[in-house]
């Protein structure tokens, strides 16, 4: 069936604040809502509806919230191709080395050698697989961390396709909580745990911010990964410092190299130490842990 895309743009918190009102007025239709950030600089962040059926409906049940939330943006339309995206991912998606780590499909498992920490993802499901620098950095500096710190327990937070909690309940068998503020991403995530046989380790947790009961339940950490935006970094940088253990590590990405002194300087003064950056195709990971 071919699907449509109706898409605008406007700011961050507006971005934010009618995406949660497009959650509950669209959450029957199944339709993905999406909020991609187009410049940050500028503050422009575009929102994407992707519907399929009577479009004509749609947009109209789409302006009626916009007018209910005094927004009126300029709307487009785009009418996607009919594609089996999964087929069209599991050609172009090579598999990546990062460290120990091969990150692959299920089509290049023959190409898994002795030593690899193999990570298998579903190719359609391919957000987040290691094909970014910031995860192939993320996976190097978690290699890093671990083997020099044995963390006993860590948080994934972001989680995505659950590349890093895979990661980190292979490295070492401890127990890690992977959230997401997309209850989509989070069922991808539990697939592709079960996948890699480390569902006794990894739990997957929709959770909207630190404020969800499951951080209690199982913090503080003793590593807290989180690959995600400078932007909403920065943000949660005092909430991290509530949340890591005493003498544990923050490992965080997302974050380009201009946009790097900025997190750190968060980070100093919520109460952190800078230990590391590791430098990847545009990206930066940055180690930090507790300064008392």
């Amino acid at each position: 069936m071919t699907q449509t895309r109706l898409h605008f743009t406007t700011s961050k918190d507006e971005a934010e604040r009618i995406f949660a009102s497009l959650e509950t007025a669209f959450e029957d239709d199944g339709w993905p809502i999406a909020v991609l950030e187009v410049d940050e600089d500028r503050d422009i962040h575009e929102v994407s509806l992707y519907a399929d059926g009577d479009i004509d409906e749609a947009e109209t049940r789409l302006r009626a919230v916009l007018s209910s939330l005094s927004a009126d943006p300029e709307l487009g339309r785009e009418e996607l191709p009919d594609i089996d995206w999964v087929t069209r991912s599991l050609e172009g998606l090579q598999p990546v080395r990062a460290g120990r780590f091969f990150v692959h499909g299920a089509h290049d498992r023959d190409q898994r050698q002795e030593g690899d920490i193999a990570i298998e993802i579903e190719a359609g499901l391919a957000f987040g697989t290691g094909h970014h620098g910031t995860t192939a950095g993320c996976l190097e500096m978690l290699e890093q961390v671990v083997a020099s710190e044995q963390p006993a327990n860590a948080l994934d937070l972001g989680t995505g396709s659950a590349v890093l909690a895979i990661a980190l309940a292979k490295l070492s068998v401890i127990p890690v909580l992977a959230t997401d503020i997309d209850p989509v991403a989070t069922e991808v995530a539990a697939e592709n745990v079960k996948l890699n046989g480390v569902a006794g380790h990894v739990d997957a947790v929709t959770a909207t911010g630190f404020d969800h009961p499951v951080f209690a339940e199982r913090g503080p950490f003793a590593l807290i990964v989180a690959n995600i935006l400078a932007g909403p970094l920065i943000e949660i940088a005092p909430q991290m410092a509530a949340h890591v253990r005493p003498g544990g590590s923050l490992v965080l990405s997302g974050i380009l190299d201009r946009q790097h002194d900025a997190v750190v300087e968060a980070y100093v003064a919520a109460g952190f130490a800078h230990i590391t950056t590791l430098h990847r195709e545009g990206w930066v990971t940055i180690h930090l842990k507790p300064s008392a």
